[in-house]
């Protein structure tokens, strides 16, 4: 443990966001409340420190990757908010957060894509023994995302998995699944239940978990399982991935993206973004 994390802070030390000398390694990582949803100012070292921090102290919790189509969900609906208030951290998944973030002087502020962090954490935590568990997709899905995993990182430990079938979350189905994941014992537990049931699932659940951390990350477990392509890297850091997801799905993804992108335009301009 002592050499990923000697490695995560010898990295730069980051401004702190009301202007002070202060680094964000003195604790307390800002905020940028978009539509009043907390957006933390990280990059992808400070969100990978931020998750080993919290390992290190034993305490748990759950972390969100959020585009801005979770912004205007979390307008929606208060329980998603709730779920966006109680994580540990909500990192800029999207980059029109990053550019938001940035025009406030928060330079720097990076994406924090949930595929990207799934395997740059695997990465950094192979050397650390950590017990990872995935939670979600199906059993395709996650046999071939744990065949990927292990052949980028052969020193990844993997404690178990666990694809629940397509149902509500409930009380009793959640006590099952919990108890199915405690006897696994890990440190990490991947969730890919797409948005929003799996930040729900995550902030009703996180508490039972013994310490575990919770990654809420959709998609990753499709995009690297290689079921689904991910858009070119230039689309992404465009600020373009929408649109390449739309025409990979139209049917599904038309009616967040068409209507969701004006309803974001007026929850900014009624509701702002502020530093916090």
């Amino acid at each position: 443990m002592a050499t990923a994390t000697n490695e995560l802070n010898d990295r730069r030390a980051v401004p702190d966001p009301c202007g002070s000398d202060s680094s964000q390694s003195q604790g307390g990582i800002g905020h940028l409340r978009v539509a009043g949803v907390p957006v933390s100012l990280v990059n992808m070292d400070m969100a990978c420190e931020e998750v080993i921090r919290h390992h290190r102290l034993g305490r748990g919790g759950y972390c969100v990757f959020r585009d801005m189509n979770g912004v205007v969900g979390a307008n929606d609906d208060p329980a998603l908010m709730r779920a966006h208030q109680n994580a540990i951290l909500v990192t800029p998944d999207g980059m029109p957060l990053v550019w938001l973030a940035r025009l406030k002087g928060c330079n720097w502020v990076d994406r924090v894509y949930g595929p990207d962090f799934m395997l740059e954490f695997c990465r950094i935590s192979a050397r650390m023994g950590l017990r990872h568990y995935f939670y979600g997709g199906t059993d395709s899905v996650i046999e071939k995302l744990i065949a990927q995993l292990l052949a980028h990182f052969p020193g990844l430990e993997i404690c178990g998995s666990y694809s629940p079938p397509m149902r509500p979350i409930s009380e009793a189905t959640n006590l099952d699944d919990v108890e199915r994941i405690r006897a696994a014992r890990p440190d990490i537990v991947w969730v890919g239940l797409g948005t929003p049931k799996q930040e729900l699932w995550m902030q009703a659940n996180s508490p039972h978990l013994d310490g575990a951390l919770l990654m809420g990350v959709g998609a990753a477990f499709d995009f690297h399982a290689k079921v689904k392509a991910q858009a070119p890297r230039w689309m992404q850091r465009s600020g373009l991935e929408w649109s390449f997801r739309l025409m990979c799905e139209p049917r599904r993804l038309a009616r967040r993206y068409l209507i969701g992108i004006p309803r974001l335009a007026m929850l900014l301009a009624k509701r702002g973004c502020q530093l916090t």
